[in-house]
């Protein structure tokens, strides 16, 4: 079986993690698969990029070319995907037996789903498929009938940027027959609400990490390979886009001004890693921006999966203040290093932290509640033990590579016999 997997990015951001490690994981049970991407980061001979100057430079213009009917509106959270693709060339230069779409925002026109005449199987990692471009709603739920009057994009038109989106879909994919893949039961729910993909076939298959990589390691021996303070409780917070919206930080900020009056005062310090604001250049004015209130430590945007591991293991407890997600690769791989969550209990986060189990799902929106969740964490060391055996019991059941790989290697096998029983 050769598979193709097409992602925006192979290694930059959540989605494109995700692929690669399934990507990753099917190579290990020696399926052939491929990766095709838009921007190619890693050097793995299996993994296509652009191969000249003219498609790097398509490349390089194309979100800006994408994004012009939205005249500087949701830029970077809503996707036309007009620009034309040169996808069906290179497919067909692969052909290869089934085609696995993931996040391929600002790289895959809509209409060129129905040209490559492949069995289709579409691993979602947001909600872009199946709106009229948005990639989180933020609540609207226009999405199960033809979208219109976007809140996102500030219309009050019903035939505006979104509905013509949404019809185009409609036009292109109504005779596709396109399996739906979602990490999370609460993606499925939202998908079977649709009204583009209500008919579809959905499998939930969780997302899978390599727990060989991401595994505990001794605190103390973390925390002096990263030159972290021994004698303070260490919370995480980090995303590959900290300054999202979505990524909650005003929440994390509320929540530690609260800290700020407590006995923890003196005993907790921050550690941060993910990209910030462009105008954010060191940790002076990272602690002027966010206004954080106790030491920080910033880390970086980190690719070294080795390092990432490294600071969740050198962490007490990781925060995810995300208000709107699936199933979020840093809880992931934060519980499979041993460290505890503590998180919203939004979207697809409560299929991976059990509360007080191995971590807190606070209540959602809730910054005090966010606060006492960090509290309750950290105050029993003996509680604390047992929520990170747990934490990573959860993800070598659940979330492990293999299990995830093989899960994909029985639906592929369906889908192409499926598809070859067609008339």
């Amino acid at each position: 079986m050769h598979s193709l997997i097409l992602s925006t990015f192979d290694l930059n951001g959540g989605a494109a993690k995700a692929s690669f490690r399934l990507h990753d994981g099917l190579r290990k049970i020696n399926i052939d698969s491929t990766m095709l991407v838009q921007y190619q980061e890693s050097n793995e001979n299996q993994i296509i990029g652009a191969k000249n100057k003219l498609e790097k430079y398509l490349n390089q213009a194309r979100p800006t070319l994408d994004n012009l009917p939205l005249k500087g509106r949701g830029y970077g959270t809503f996707s036309p995907q007009w620009f034309p693709d040169f996808t069906h060339r290179q497919i067909a230069a692969i052909s290869p037996d089934i085609i696995n779409l993931h996040w391929t925002c600002g790289y895959i026109r809509i209409e060129s789903l129905s040209q490559w005449k492949k069995p289709l199987v579409w691993t979602l990692h947001d909600m872009w498929a199946f709106t009229g471009g948005c990639q989180y709603s933020n609540d609207c739920d226009r999405y199960t009938k033809s979208c219109g009057a976007c809140p996102q994009l500030n219309s009050n038109k019903e035939r505006d940027i979104s509905r013509w989106v949404w019809q185009r879909k409609l036009k292109a994919w109504q005779n596709l027959d396109i399996t739906i893949v979602t990490p999370s039961e609460w993606l499925a729910k939202c998908v079977h609400a649709s009204s583009l993909f209500s008919q579809a076939q959905i499998e939930v298959i969780p997302n899978g990490i390599d727990i060989q990589r991401y595994k505990p390691v001794n605190r103390k021996f973390a925390r002096e390979h990263l030159n972290l303070p021994q004698d303070k409780q260490l919370v995480l917070i980090g995303a590959n886009s900290l300054y999202q919206k979505r990524k909650g930080s005003e929440y994390f900020e509320k929540a530690l001004k609260s800290l700020q009056s407590s006995e923890y005062r003196g005993k907790i310090e921050l550690v941060i890693f993910g990209i910030l604001p462009r105008e954010i250049k060191d940790k002076l004015q990272l602690q002027l921006k966010l206004d954080l209130g106790f030491p920080s430590h910033y880390i970086g945007n980190l690719n070294d999966e080795i390092s990432l591991a490294l600071i969740y293991a050198a962490s007490d407890v990781f925060v995810a203040p995300y208000i709107e997600d699936n199933l979020p690769n840093t809880i992931m791989e934060s519980l499979a290093t041993g460290t505890p969550c503590v998180a919203f209990g939004i979207g697809g986060i409560p299929e991976m932290i059990e509360h007080q189990n191995n971590g807190f799902l606070a209540q959602p929106l809730d910054a005090e509640s966010l606060a006492s969740g960090i509290i309750w964490v950290l105050e029993n060391e003996q509680r604390w033990q047992k929520l990170s055996e747990n934490a990573r019991k959860k993800v070598e059941t659940e979330f492990n590579q293999p299990l995830q790989a093989k899960r994909y290697q029985q639906l592929f096998t369906e889908v192409i016999q499926k598809y070859h029983r067609l008339p």
